[in-house]
């Protein structure tokens, strides 16, 4: 049952549109349970209706014609319950419904197994039997795993238009992927795929008025190609073998006119560029080995996808690489890069959509600096087929809209307008301080990572800098900065915020974060080789990295404080405050004349939550890192957009986590802040000021939205939100809550509304 399974999702995999799909699932469960009946039934959201789609066994001509209410009939049953319904003698049952045009009133035994992707039940798979039994285990077990498999491929259709409901393909419908926010703000504006060289997966559909042209360009690769493997076969024809050198001549047979040539041209002549008619075919040629018994012949499937990447190295050496920036480009790709988004003109480029990467990547960073809102991390967005088609950007909940409707660009429309303007009348509290309504005083400090960051961040009041990520100009470089360069480059930050505080945390690298001249390798980086366990394992990057911070210092009247990162255990502050001591002491010995720095810890994982009084003991201050804290505590990988609804900053766990830690600093009378996302959000920040968090940390757009929402608080009445909050139990109960009370206060502005689904 496993090779029959294996082989009719490679099938499925390789079908060029749902309907062929469906035949095939059809015919392969018909044919593989002995069934009589193997029948699909799609869920159509605009209609509220199941509409039968595909079937073998049952009457042809209702394909398409057929539809049932969401609750009617045995198929309704399935979906309204979202599990299978196995049954011996159907029509006996209480939700049986009889639809003559099918003609399923022969059969008694029913099996039906919901189609769900994401929570949502997509369709119902049935198969049926005129004998009266039941279907055992393992047959229901075979169908649930290819309902999962064909779930799917009913959500790619659903997102690029092709899934016919009625007898015919509709309209692309707006679909919402989800992914994680890697810059605030929303875009609306045309797709630009960009992709890096010989990699087919990434190629996009793109049309073609030149049809001619491309097969020149196409005919051209192959010859060179040709010319390339014949190269190769002399070349090794002394140390090969006559049976062995076969190996080439059938690569060559491949490129035949009469073989993969042949049909790719008959694609580009149906009006497909080049590039992505060579994908198609290669990509079906590679699932037609693997679905093969043969495992010899399965193999020979790598061999195609070699050659396939050859002809497209040649295609795109050929190609002058130039894409044209529509005024509202939105740039897409497989895993940008800096230099990607660095050739569009900056006046053109309105956002980013990346399917890999997450929040804290280099990207996002630099997005956040420029102000693009950008998504990353959107694993299910079928980029080859967004080329020039209309995207939404939502920065802010991190999902991407392909092709929205009106009311969805209207409602995104309007809140750019009402952020522009909230904005805008935010900027007299800029030089206010941010106290609450009965005079408690709360420090706005700044995220930041380039010296771009610095002016835009005093513009908007910042009092200091909570987060300095040096780990940026490491992931800049291609190697790693020499002491000397890094003096400078943290003494220009130091001499920006003087002479406010600035933060420095040491190297954070590992988990997403790499380095592209230190890779680290592992099945798990969130749980493994990061932040003070790789300077500590290196200490001479470590005591590198700190002479840097305190030489950078010397003369400058700004206060430097080191913060550590990742801390497990009070082993690692010990080990830590050691270096950092011997630094000191060696910059003194030099005749420097320059301050001790304080030194902290950022609690970002439960063990250093429940030891945080035994940590900040050793040290001057402790920082919650949310964002890991959050991760961490809930196990959520918060750059997973499967789990992404998961990751709540408004748990009753992390919130009675950071109140201990609240409570375990303030026992030894030493100063706490909160950096990441959470201190950002201005709900968020009202509970944060209740527990005493002396200071927030945030990206500097959050600092005028959050300092208006302190200013409408008075600490009491925040003090009485948060004991209501420790008491409830769940995250969207106190979500609800907490919004109900910012609008109470007159802050219904900053209380995003659920855009239209």
């Amino acid at each position: 049952m496993l090779e029959i399974l294996r082989r009719v999702i490679q099938e499925v995999n390789k079908a060029r549109d749902l309907g062929t799909a469906l035949d095939i699932i059809v015919d392969r469960i018909q044919e593989a349970m002995g069934t009589q009946v193997c029948s699909v039934y799609l869920l159509n959201e605009e209609r509220d209706k199941y509409v039968f789609m595909a079937t073998r066994g049952l009457n042809q001509s209702a394909v398409g014609n057929v539809t049932l209410e969401l609750g009617e009939g045995l198929v309704g049953y399935v979906g309204e319950r979202a599990e299978p319904v196995n049954l011996e003698n159907a029509p006996e049952h209480r939700r049986y419904h009889y639809i003559e045009e099918v003609g399923e009133e022969p059969f008694n035994a029913f099996l039906g197994v919901p189609i769900i992707h994401h929570r949502r039940v997509l369709g119902v798979l049935v198969v049926q039997q005129r004998l009266a039994r039941r279907y055992d285990e393992s047959e229901e077990a075979f169908l649930i795993t290819l309902s999962a498999q064909l779930a799917g491929v009913i959500a790619h259709a659903r997102a690029t238009g092709s899934l016919a409901l009625t007898g015919s393909v509709q309209a692309a419908p707006a679909s919402r992927f989800q992914g994680k926010a890697g810059a605030p703000g929303v875009a609306i504006g045309t797709a630009i795929v960009i992709y890096p060289e010989a990699e087919l997966h990434t190629v996009p559909d793109r049309f073609t008025a030149n049809p001619a042209a491309e097969i020149t360009l196409f005919q051209q690769a192959i010859h060179e190609t040709r010319g390339e493997i014949r190269a190769m076969s002399d070349k090794l024809s002394d140390r090969l073998r006559p049976e062995d050198l076969g190996l080439f001549e059938a690569y060559l047979h491949m490129l035949d006119d009469t073989a993969i040539t042949g049909e790719v041209i008959e694609l580009i002549e149906a009006g497909q560029w080049a590039q992505g008619a060579l994908k198609a075919i290669i990509e079906s040629h590679v699932a037609s080995f693997q679905a093969m018994e043969d495992a010899y012949l399965r193999e020979r499937g790598t061999d195609v996808l070699d050659l396939g990447r050859r002809v497209l190295a040649k295609l795109q050496r050929g190609e002058d690489r130039q894409y044209v920036y529509p005024p509202n480009t939105i740039l897409v790709g497989e895993e940008l890069t800096p230099a990607m988004f660095a050739g569009v003109p900056r006046d053109r480029l309105l956002g980013l959509v990346s399917v890999k990467g997450s929040g804290s990547s280099h990207v996002a960073i630099l997005a956040k600096a420029m102000g693009i809102p950008t998504v990353m991390g959107v694993e299910d967005l079928p980029i080859h087929l967004l080329e020039s088609k209309p995207l939404i950007v939502d920065g802010f909940e991190g999902c991407v809209i392909t092709h929205p409707r009106a009311d969805q660009i209207t409602f995104y429309n309007d809140l750019k307008l009402d952020e522009d303007a909230l904005t805008e009348g935010l900027e007299e509290l800029k030089d206010q301080p941010c106290v609450s309504l009965d005079g408690h005083r709360v420090r706005l400090w700044v995220n930041t990572g380039l010296m771009s960051d610095a002016s835009r961040s005093l513009d908007r009041g910042a009092e200091g800098v909570g987060l300095y990520r040096t780990e940026v100009h490491f992931m800049m470089n291609d190697r790693f900065p020499t002491e000397e360069e890094q003096k400078v480059i943290y003494r220009e930050h130091l001499k920006a915020f003087a002479p406010r505080n600035v933060t420095m945390r040491t190297l954070d690298i590992g988990g997403d974060k790499a380095l592209s001249y230190f890779p680290i390798q592992e099945e798990n980086p969130f749980l493994g080789w990061r932040g003070i366990r790789v300077t500590l394992d290196h200490p001479e990057i470590f005591l590198s990295q700190v002479r840097a911070m305190i030489r950078a210092n010397e003369g400058v009247d700004a206060y430097l404080r080191i913060m550590l990162p990742m801390v497990s255990s009070v082993t690692e502050v010990d080990e830590a405050k050691r270096l950092i001591d011997q630094c000191y002491a060696e910059i003194i010995e030099d005749g420097a004349k320059v301050a001790m720095p304080a030194v902290g810890v950022m609690i970002e994982v439960p063990a250093a939550v429940y030891q945080a009084r035994d940590i900040i003991k050793r040290v001057d201050f402790l920082s919650v890192g949310s964002n890991d804290l959050i991760q961490y505590m809930l196990a959520v990988d918060r750059n997973n957009s499967r789990v992404a609804e998961l990751y709540q900053e408004f748990h009753p766990a992390v919130l009675h986590a950071l109140k201990h830690v609240v409570d375990a600093a303030h026992a030894e009378n030493k100063p706490l802040g909160i950096c990441g996302e959470m201190a950002g959000n201005p709900a968020a920040a009202i509970l944060l000021m209740a527990m005493g968090y002396d200071v927030l940390s945030m990206n500097s757009n959050n600092l005028l939205p959050v300092k208006w929402a302190i200013r409408s608080f008075e600490l009491t009445q925040a003090q009485q939100m948060l004991a209501q909050v420790l008491r409830m139990d769940n995250a969207p109960d106190i979500k609800t809550y907490i919004d109900e009370q910012m609008r109470k206060a007159g802050l219904g502005r900053i209380v995003r509304t659920r855009p239209p689904q």
